[in-house]
């Protein structure tokens, strides 16, 4: 049998990383395991021609290790591209931890981790992410420099939620101008999925500005608990993609916009905070530009989580980092206006200026 003949699951059996099909040229990819703590962790360095890779470590109970692989290559790949479209000398880079983040973390375990980071020399520097906190962060910054998010009271950003969330919402408004001719939300039809720390302060955002908000979460009580801070209307709905709503946003996992949700979509836009909501960023960009639907490229309007971290190590603060933060707003029009020039689609516009960015900075390296 030659390798030819071969499923590509049977390929990706023989080639664990190299055959994973998220695997895109990726630098190194770091495999941590430490006994006595229980950590398994993988770090995934995709590129980091513009400068160190930066990005958040997540803490998810994966149900195998492929999926984590998987997760961590898309994720790194993302934020190389969120860096470089936001003009950061930051490379891409992200960290998964395979574990139970309400049942399984430990002191030891984030410490262990941290001491992992340590070992790379400042090739990675971490950050939180999805089942991480600001705490972790501060117990990291114990046993290494590189990391960021760290707490205010000892110098650091603290929680890039709140930032990030404002340039989702600055996406958003940009989408909303291109595809509806104004910015402005006011009674626009807005359905939330996911209500984490970036879903509710969005949800604040929107609800200030007036748009009928509609969330979604897979915990109940927090649902409960955001309607009422906000009195934002819970989706009851038995299709949430089919939702009567003007803008869908993806603010949970990624890969919400995939074979079995494209055709049902009705929104007109999707702004969000997820990672990766493409589930093939080819095929269903391709389908969303064909029918009509405005996507906000999720690395770009999500970027002000890492715009605020990246503060830690240049030396701005939080003034300038929602400055900058407010400029997704703009890049995002060029974005939308620049793929109809080029009759692309938005992803494959935000990822080409990317691209030419860290293809530009190699040329002056030579």
């Amino acid at each position: 049998m030659t390798t030819e003949t071969l499923t590509p699951k049977e390929l990706q059996k023989m080639d664990p990383v190299f055959g994973q099909m998220s695997f895109k040229d990726h630098e190194q990819i770091v495999f941590c395991h430490d006994k006595d703590t229980g950590l398994k962790a993988i770090i995934g360095i995709h590129n980091t021609v513009l400068g160190p890779a930066l990005g958040g470590t997540r803490m998810w109970k994966y149900d195998n290790e492929w999926e984590a692989l998987n997760d961590v290559l898309r994720l790194s790949r993302g934020m190389t591209y969120k860096s470089a479209i936001s003009g950061l000398n930051l490379g891409g880079g992200k960290a998964v931890i395979i574990a139970d983040a309400k049942t399984e973390k430990t002191p030891e375990m984030i410490t262990r981790f941290g001491q992992f980071v340590n070992s790379l020399s400042g090739k990675y520097i971490t950050a939180e992410d999805v089942g991480t906190t600001t705490e972790d962060m501060d117990r990291i910054r114990k046993v290494t420099k590189f990391v960021t998010g760290i707490s205010e009271e000892i110098g650091g950003s603290g929680n890039p939620s709140p930032v990030t969330a404002y340039g989702v919402y600055m996406g958003m408004k940009a989408a909303a101008k291109f595809k509806f001719g104004s910015e402005k939300l006011q009674g626009r039809k807005v359905l939330v999925q996911g209500i984490g720390h970036v879903g509710e302060t969005l949800v604040d955002y929107l609800t200030k500005e007036g748009a009928q908000v509609q969330i979604t979460d897979i915990n109940e009580n927090r649902v409960a608990e955001v309607s009422q801070k906000y009195g934002a209307q819970i989706f009851t709905g038995s299709d949430l993609y089919a939702a009567e709503v003007d803008i869908y946003a993806p603010c949970a996992l990624g890969a919400t916009i995939n074979d079995n949700t494209i055709d049902r979509i009705k929104a007109q836009v999707i702004a969000g905070a997820a990672n990766n909501q493409l589930a093939n960023e080819q095929i269903h960009g391709q389908i969303l530009k064909e029918k009509g639907i405005a996507y906000a490229p999720d690395f770009l309007i999500n970027a002000g989580g890492i715009i605020n971290v990246y503060g830690e190590i240049v030396g701005y603060g939080k003034e300038e980092a929602m400055k900058r933060t407010e400029n997704i707003f703009n890049t995002t029009l060029e974005i939308f206006n620049f793929a109809e020039q080029k009759d692309i689609t938005t992803h494959q516009a935000a990822l080409s200026i990317a691209e030419k960015r860290i293809e530009d900075r190699k040329k002056e390296a030579k």
